[in-house]
């Protein structure tokens, strides 16, 4: 019904419409994944006053590889305010912005569907504003803003042993003293293969290179690598949580210290690799393979089971900083075989500078989006660590850096090997 009471909709309102116009979509991160919660509309002439009530806004979804979520429908506008072309606001301009109506259970806001069998894939997202005032349409894309997602380069490339080719973005910080830290962060399973836009926005991931975290680090160089598949595949193409060895780690390493390689402004003591679900596994297996080089791990979701990991890893790590995350009802990656007897052993071996944040559930943070008390996917405990927290340890006391309580990415910027 409601694609039909679109399609009416157009061909009544198009009778008496005049020309055509241009807009942009704005496309950002949030905490439960991508989302177009603006569009930006070209004008003839310079105005100076707009009115949300005076547009109307339809979507429509498309995805050429099968069935699509809520694929034609009407956007909520939630404010207008005149810009330019970019959605800055100014006080005349020939830009109009429309801020749209974005969450969690809002499919059609979204410019993402996730298929089973590749996960997170960009869908044909188009609009069409209406303005019955003035019998104006705007129709035509002009392309899309990614506000967080433009500062990064999205070019990265890499090759290893002429089989494996792997996408990667980078983010080189605007400030920075002469050396500075890498942040390198690794995806989970649905966000997998050759568009590194996609880990990006997955979820809110690209929120390390954002002013509040960079502060932190006083500057901070940013990795995302996209596996062309998923971290824990083995040479079957099966998933693996530690059984058996996947195919990817040696070829992630090389793509790592060749990053390094190439960009002296890295400090190569202060080096940290994090990641979720697929990318936990994988953050920790880095850890494994080369406890000399990372100067701290943080680890949300773990996937990686105790049972596989021999006595002789825990020795090797112990000395290593990392912080766990992870949600009591995860019924994906279950801490009860997962992060939970892993810290516990790396307790036992005396690790003195590891911490694990465990969450009852994964809730909206915002109370806005979902509304309060909305619960995400219990698998979700990245949505805490991407807005930096985390700052309890296990028996919820605070994790103190020299005394002084700390979240997740205050801890971890203290951290330096050999420190």
């Amino acid at each position: 019904m409601k694609k039909i009471f679109l399609l009416l909709s157009l061909f009544a309102f198009s009778a008496v419409a005049k020309p055509t116009g241009t807009y942009k979509i704005v496309v950002e991160g949030f905490d439960w994944g991508a989302g177009v919660n603006k569009v930006i509309l070209a004008l003839n002439d310079t105005t100076s006053k707009v009115n949300a009530a005076d547009y109307t806004v339809y979507a429509s979804r498309k995805l050429s590889t099968g069935p699509i979520a809520d694929q034609d429908t009407k956007r909520e506008i939630v404010t207008a305010y005149v810009s330019d072309e970019n959605g800055a606001r100014v006080r005349t301009g020939k830009n109009i912005t429309l801020v749209l109506s974005v969450g969690p259970q809002l499919p059609i806001s979204s410019p993402f569907q996730y298929l089973r069998s590749k996960g997170n894939v960009w869908v044909d997202y188009s609009l069409t504003i209406l303005q019955p005032k003035t019998g104006q349409i705007w129709d035509t894309s002009t392309g899309k803003i990614m506000p967080l997602i433009d500062q990064f380069d999205l070019t990265g490339k890499y090759v290893f042993n002429d089989k494996l080719t792997m996408s990667y973005a980078t983010f080189t910080p605007k400030v920075k003293k002469d050396k500075a830290p890498l942040i390198i962060w690794l995806h989970g399973g649905g966000e997998g293969g050759t568009d590194p836009t996609v880990p990006l926005l997955g979820n809110k991931a690209a929120n390390y290179a954002a002013e509040g975290i960079q502060s932190i680090f006083e500057g901070a160089y940013v990795l995302s690598p996209q596996c062309p598949g998923a971290w824990m595949h083995n040479a079957q193409g099966v998933g693996t949580q530690g059984k058996d060895n996947d195919i990817y780690n040696e070829g992630l390493m090389a793509l790592i210290k060749d990053y390094v390689k190439a960009n002296p402004g890295i400090d190569p003591s202060r080096i940290y690799v994090g990641g979720c679900s697929n990318g936990g596994y994988m953050a920790l297996k880095l850890i494994f393979l080369n406890p000399d080089y990372f100067a701290a791990g943080y680890i949300s979701a773990l996937a990686y089971k105790s049972e596989y990991i021999a006595e002789s890893d825990i020795q090797k790590i112990k000395n290593v900083p990392i912080w766990f995350v992870h949600s009591k009802d995860d019924r994906t990656t279950i801490p009860d075989i997962t992060v939970v007897p892993v810290f516990d052993r790396l307790r036992k071996a005396g690790a003195k500078n590891v911490h694990f944040t465990y969450y009852d559930h994964v809730t909206d943070i915002t109370n806005f989006y979902g509304g309060k008390g909305f619960e995400y996917n219990g698998h979700w405990s990245w949505v805490y660590l991407h807005e930096n927290l985390p700052r309890t340890d296990l028996d919820g006391s605070p994790v103190r850096v020299n005394g002084k309580p700390v979240s997740i990415m205050e801890w971890m910027a203290a951290q330096k090997k050999g420190k």
